[in-house]
């Protein structure tokens, strides 16, 4: 399907992905006057295996878009409040306000990704054709001037470019094309599987609610559709429960959460909800970081850099590395002139307002326990407010991770 512009063969980019990153940056772009080519394999409205809740930065960036109220539409419901409890340390308290706004907003990607290939496809100079695969990349002098790929007919069709973005996920297909080295990995230790689920209960104001417990991780968020989305993970070296996810996924989700949290309340919340559709996940994954731009390409969102979910901040970092990069090349007239200044600024902009939570991520996906130590400084955090500001204020960039260093010890220097 081919939606608005007028098809040509040239284009001052194409953007392979359409979903977070590619429809971004296509908005982005063509708000800026280029003229955009947007691919994607799939046709919209698509699902996908994500962790899509996004934080308050994110929406004061949609709204920037013009595109939150209609993301409102679906009735995906808001929410600032966040339960979380590592072993018997609780921390319970609302997210501080960033960018005007304390709002979170876990919305079903079926929704997300339509609306937002919708928005950037309504642009005038943006051509978007959905069920096109990219199988190549052209190239001129060690430079990458265009794509090759296969429409949804059969048809084999190139189309040339000043620059090729891959945004098409985690096994991007562009990333792999122009060689981009990778940088930094860290190797996830745990399995990660989701599922939806109609008449969950949440005890009090609707909240997100996550629960690390020995060598297991359990979090659930209120999403689109009445349904709540629920994440489990465990440790990739226990084959016992692979086992028995792969003998009966609903089965094995279920009583991994019944095992796992044994006698909880959330357990028993979950025995009694319904599962919307099929459980869906990961065995195994990477944290990694990418090469992010050379000439004539550049990548963004998990074609860039994907991190454990654990974290939440894909929906994030799609968003923000779409508009530093617009922002680059809206500033930088001449690209063929400009590519190693362009790829060494953009390296830098990203790797300072990213890599914090990278290496979040990096720690989040060893299975390593607990200790002693930062189970008091957990019960801290749980015990003040303003530690437990500091503590959601990670996720939603009110402040660095140092914050909440120094929010412990005003309180154990007020109650010394």
């Amino acid at each position: 399907m081919t939606r608005q512009g007028n098809q040509t063969s040239e284009y001052d980019v194409i953007i392979v992905g359409a979903r977070v990153a590619g429809s971004v940056f296509a908005y982005e772009m063509a708000k800026s006057g280029y003229k955009v080519l947007l691919l994607d394999r799939a046709t919209f409205p698509s699902d996908t295996l994500s962790t899509h809740n996004i934080y308050s930065n994110s929406i004061a960036m949609l709204r920037e878009m013009g595109i939150m109220d209609r993301l409102l539409q679906t009735g995906t419901p808001l929410y600032n409040r966040a339960y979380i409890q590592f072993e018997n340390a609780v921390i319970d308290g609302h997210f501080p306000e960033v960018d005007g706004s304390s709002d979170c907003f876990c919305i079903r990607r079926t929704h997300l990704d339509r609306i937002l290939v919708e928005h950037a496809s309504a642009q005038p100079n943006v051509t978007t054709i959905e069920g096109f695969r990219v199988t190549d990349v052209t190239s001129e002098n060690g430079i990458i001037t265009g794509i090759i790929g296969r429409a949804k007919d059969g048809v084999i069709r190139s189309f040339s470019s000043k620059l090729v973005v891959g945004a098409d996920g985690r096994q991007s297909t562009i990333r792999k094309l122009v060689n981009s080295k990778r940088k930094l990995y860290v190797p996830s230790d745990f399995a990660s599987f989701v599922g939806y689920f109609s008449g969950f209960r949440q005890e009090g104001e609707r909240c997100a609610e996550l629960y690390k417990k020995g060598d297991k991780l359990f979090i659930t968020f209120p999403t689109s559709d009445h349904l709540f989305v629920v994440g489990v993970m465990f440790p990739l070296e226990d084959k016992e429960w692979i086992q028995r996810f792969a003998a009966g996924s609903e089965t094995g989700f279920r009583d991994l959460v019944t095992a796992g949290l044994p006698g909880s309340s959330f357990s028993s919340r979950l025995q009694e909800a319904e599962l919307f559709g099929q459980v869906k996940g990961m065995l195994g994954y990477d944290n990694d970081w990418y090469e992010e731009m050379g000439e004539g390409w550049a990548l963004l969102g998990d074609a860039l850099s994907f991190k454990d979910p654990a974290v939440g901040q894909g929906m994030h970092d799609a968003i923000y590395s779409s508009r530093i990069l617009s922002g680059l090349l809206t500033a930088n007239k001449d690209w063929s002139s400009s590519w190693s200044g362009m790829g060494d600024a953009y390296q830098s902009a990203l790797e300072s307002k990213m890599m914090t939570r990278f290496g979040l991520a990096c720690k989040f996906t060893k299975n390593i326990p607990i200790s002693k130590e930062e189970n008091a400084v957990n019960h801290l955090i749980g015990s003040d407010p303003k530690a437990t500001q500091a503590f959601l204020g990670i996720y939603n960039y009110a402040n660095e991770p140092e914050a909440i260093a120094a929010a412990v010890a005003e309180f154990i220097g007020q109650h010394s």
